[in-house]
């Protein structure tokens, strides 16, 4: 990392320049800030097993070096604690190499597919649900060795919707993305190409004009982002997320709730608010998966379900997300909710609204034919 190097200057905006000035190593990591001892142990770890360290100077400047508890920081900086394993860890949450239906080809659902294209990130998230891949070989994916999935998808008509996913897509080169877009694209039974990307979040300068001209011709595109927290939500941010909306990428939001990050009312409802002006949609709140070495991120189920039901009537439903949990093994995703239903009775149900009323709702009379 070039220290020298002011957030003015024109190379803090090149996104090449950022990958290639990535934080990598322990040394580069405590010249940046000083490190508690978790850290400099998870550190030290990430830099010889395990998901390895990587972060952005651009998302490593929104971590505060002088508070280890920073919302920022806990996502991207190891910690000691990713050595621990908790009852129910799995090193595949998602059941991914057992749905896996062609090299680098997941199903799990009947119409849709999921699409490993690369295992690099501009950041590794320590929450990452693939760290058992990502980071650990080649990176970008080849047309040649992504023929066989290509095969698969045109022999089965019935999926229409895939998810280009990683590793992040948007870390790759504009045209190796655009060939793999295209590729997709040119399965006449695919509707509807989706891309995962965390670049708008830890990378926003990767957003370029050039990007969105590429893809334009491939809609419709839709792109899965990942803010977790309104420190995210800068300028930079904001205006990646505006070049793609006026682009014509639908944008969407996957939040995971993350245990001393957003896992209160007020840091989600900033979020989720920040998300709505940027015109990204909230579309999940996900659990967040129970990934091997990451017990000291994730909340009980229970906490989501109470954030929800606190959130409900306080904002407008354009700025909700789905409360979802990815079931282990990878049988898909559950919604949870509070049930806000008190009584059934034939033709009559009573309802709990947000403020604790309890409303009777009468079905209509029964049709006779």
């Amino acid at each position: 990392m070039a220290a020298a190097i002011s957030e003015r200057d024109p190379e803090w905006r090149d996104w090449q320049w950022q990958l290639r000035h990535a934080v990598g190593t322990v040394e580069a990591l405590t010249r940046a800030m000083p490190l508690t001892e978790g850290e400099l142990a998870g550190a030290r770890r990430a830099e010889s097993r395990g998901l390895p360290l990587r972060i952005t100077p651009y998302y490593l400047s929104l971590a505060d070096p002088s508070d280890a508890a920073c919302p920022v920081r806990r996502q991207c900086v190891p910690d000691a604690r990713e050595d621990d394993e908790a009852p129910g860890d799995l090193r595949d949450p998602l059941g991914e190499v057992a749905h896996q239906v062609a090299p680098y080809l997941v199903q799990r659902y009947p119409d849709r597919v999921l699409l490993l294209a690369t295992d690099r990130c501009a950041v590794y998230c320590r929450f990452c649900t693939r760290s058992r891949m990502v980071g650990g070989g080649e990176g970008g994916v080849s047309l040649e060795a992504l023929a066989p999935a290509l095969d698969w998808l045109r022999a089965h008509p019935e999926v229409k919707d895939v998810i280009i996913s990683g590793g992040d897509p948007l870390a790759m080169g504009t045209e190796r993305i655009v060939r793999i877009v295209a590729s997709v694209r040119a399965v006449a039974s695919v509707e509807t190409i989706r891309l995962a990307t965390r670049v708008p979040v830890t990378l926003p300068m990767r957003i370029t004009r050039e990007l969105i001209e590429a893809l334009r011709p491939h809609h419709p595109l839709w792109v899965m982002t990942h803010f977790n927290h309104a420190k995210e939500l800068t300028p930079e941010a904001v205006a990646a997320c505006a070049r793609l909306v006026d682009g014509g990428f639908p944008v969407l939001n996957q939040t995971v709730l993350l245990a001393g990050i957003n896992d209160d009312v007020l840091a989600l409802e900033q979020l989720f608010r920040g998300l709505v002006r940027a015109r990204v949609r909230p579309y999940y709140l996900l659990q967040a998966d129970p990934v091997r070495g990451t017990s000291h991120l994730r909340t009980p189920l229970e906490r989501g379900i109470e954030l929800m039901a606190a959130l409900q009537g306080r904002m407008s439903g354009i700025a909700l997300p789905k409360l979802v949990c990815d079931t282990p093994g990878g049988l898909g995703k559950v919604p949870l909710g509070t049930n806000n239903v008190v009584a059934r009775a034939p033709g009559r149900t009573t309802l709990r609204t947000f403020r604790g009323a309890e409303v009777d709702y009468v079905d209509p009379p029964e049709r006779r034919s």
